[in-house]
Parts: structure tokens; C-alpha cells; sequence
């Protein structure tokens, strides 16, 4: 049975140290990475107000009725685009599903794109005025803050700066708007059940309800305790399958809220960001020693690698 450690112990990093001290930044978020898996960045540069008017606009929608809000949801589209229901995702090896109901916007791409087969198109929203327009810059927000964070990664691990550019240029990356209702009586669930996630690195803008807990190598759960106004960044299973898992996809989960904090909803807005669809992930020969032989001698593609796990949560 794991307990639950009382403090955060990962120490923010300052994206203000990339400009004076850019090899510091990257060791210190590879360091990060390395024990926990996640890294917590703060006075990072994605705009305040992109961020507010995409939640009020997050908030609007979930507000609306249930027969609304379903009539976005596409039935066998693996919950790629527009609105999964409440109670549809759960956890790899879990019984109980998840008890929340998220939105999923991906990349716009133009008519005739050659990844066009692998990103379906956005579903536009007519009950809330601004949504599609508010939650398109918040996607182009953290899609460059992710860009930024990509960079100082190549740069720990001995890379060319610039190294995942070409990567994750036109990935099929998601920006999911999740709710997490008010809870009555004693559900069977929790809001998120343990996992990992499928992607390079998520970047997720602090909820205004707690909850999100890391589980340690030493198997304690941490909660994880921003400062306001701060991101948490953690490495998906594509970057450590990458890496030969030298940063690894570290146990996350979303517990329940004690008693007197269930009336209140929890809302996020987690960035998946995601490697190009025809992307070969091949173990970078620089994380390959005699003390860490390849783990994955055998390469995937990012979308045959996304299209495998999305059949593992009950998405496809």
C-alpha cells in the first residue's frame, strides 16, 4: 500500500534562467525529469488572458445541457475531436472509469494537408460565443511554450538545439478542456485513475481544485503543489520510449477532493503534444549504454504508437 507524501518537493524552475543561463534551464529540468518525471515552470510566457478566456469559455460549455453538449460527440472517433462523455475514459488496468467529461480541439490543418487522414477537423461550437477563437489561441499558446521546453530538452541530452523541430512541427498534438463535475455520495472511481501519458510532454495550466499526485520512485504519492500561475510539464511514454526511458512517464492520477471540497467542480486544460504522425520513435543512441541497453529495439510510429495505447484507455 503507497502513502501519500504532505509537501511538494519538485522545485520550480524559472523559464526567465533559459535567456541568461540556457544550459542551466535544460539541466535543471532534465534533472527534474529525471527524478520525478515532471518539472514545474514558472514565470512562463504563455499570456494570462488567453488562459482566463479559454477556461471561462471551458466553464460556459460544460454548463450546457447534457443533450447539447453530447450532440458534439462523434461515436467511433476514438474522442479525437469535439466532446467525450462522462464516464467513457479509463485508466490502463483499471476497473472503475474516470469521473469526467473533457473536450479535445487538435491542430488546424488546411484542405488536402498530407496528415489530413491522421487529424480529423475541429468541431466548431455555436451555444458559446468565442469558444472555437478562445480555445484555438490557448492551443497555439502552449503549442510554442512546448516548442520552447522541446528545445531545452534537446539540449540536455546532447542534441542539437533545434533537434525536435522537424519533429513535432505539425504533430497531431490535443488540447483537452476536462471537467471533473461535483461528486455525490461515495463513487466507485476516482477523477483520474493512475496512468501515464501517451505523448511527448504534457503541459498542464494550474487547476483551481487540488488533486493531481505523481507517484515517486520510492512508490509515495506527491501531491503536486504549483506556485499560482505556474505549469507542470511531465514526459509522456513517446519521449522516454525515446530516450530509452533516461526520462521517464512517471504514474500520475487525480484523486477525489475530501468531503467538504465535492461541491465544488475541478477544471484543467492539459496540452498533449505529440510527435509528428509518420515520426519514427527510435531510441536515441545516446541514452543506449551497457547499463541501459535498448529497451526498444524495435521502432514504431508515433501514430501506430498512439493509435495501439487510445484501444489500451477505451478511446477507440
Amino acid at each position: 500500500m503507497t502513502s501519500t507524501l504532505t509537501q511538494d518537493s519538485i522545485v520550480p524552475v524559472s523559464l526567465k534562467s533559459a535567456e541568461t543561463d540556457p544550459q542551466g534551464f535544460a539541466d535543471a529540468l532534465g534533472r527534474s525529469f529525471r527524478e520525478y518525471g515532471f518539472a514545474v515552470i514558472k514565470d512562463h510566457s504563455v499570456d494570462t488572458g488567453v488562459i482566463g478566456r479559454a477556461l471561462a469559455d471551458t466553464k460556459a460549455f460544460f454548463a450546457l445541457p447534457e443533450e447539447v453538449k453530447r450532440s458534439y460527440h462523434v461515436p467511433g472517433g476514438g474522442g479525437a475531436r469535439g466532446y467525450t462523455p462522462f464516464g467513457i475514459e479509463i485508466a490502463k488496468g483499471a476497473k472503475e472509469r474516470d469521473l469526467k467529461e473533457f473536450w479535445h480541439r487538435g491542430r488546424d490543418l488546411p484542405a488536402g494537408h498530407k496528415y489530413e487522414s491522421y487529424m480529423p477537423a475541429n468541431i466548431p461550437v455555436k451555444e458559446v460565443e468565442g469558444f472555437d477563437i478562445s480555445t484555438k489561441a490557448l492551443y497555439e499558446a502552449l503549442d510554442e511554450m512546448g516548442a520552447i521546453l522541446l528545445t531545452a530538452i534537446a539540449r540536455h541530452l546532447g542534441l542539437a538545439e533545434r533537434w525536435f523541430e522537424k519533429t513535432v512541427d505539425q504533430g497531431n498534438s490535443v488540447l483537452r478542456l476536462l471537467h471533473y463535475p461535483p461528486i455525490e455520495g461515495t463513487p466507485g472511481g476516482v477523477r483520474a485513475g493512475a496512468h501515464e501519458d501517451i505523448n511527448v510532454i504534457t503541459l498542464l495550466l494550474g487547476a483551481e481544485e487540488a488533486g493531481l499526485q505523481v507517484k515517486t520512485r520510492s512508490g509515495e504519492w506527491l501531491p503536486i503543489q504549483p506556485p499560482e500561475g505556474a505549469l507542470v510539464v511531465n514526459v509522456g511514454d513517446m519521449l522516454q520510449r525515446l530516450t530509452n526511458n533516461v526520462l521517464p512517464s512517471t504514474t500520475h492520477r487525480v484523486v477525489n477532493p475530501s468531503a467538504e471540497r465535492m461541491k465544488f467542480p475541478r477544471y484543467s486544460t492539459p496540452f498533449f503534444l505529440h510527435f509528428n504522425p509518420d515520426f519514427m520513435i527510435e531510441t536515441l543512441p545516446g541514452c543506449i549504454s551497457d547499463e541501459n541497453p535498448n529497451r526498444y529495439p524495435v521502432p514504431i510510429t508515433a501514430h501506430d504508437y498512439l493509435d495501439e495505447r487510445l484501444r489500451e484507455i477505451g478511446l477507440k
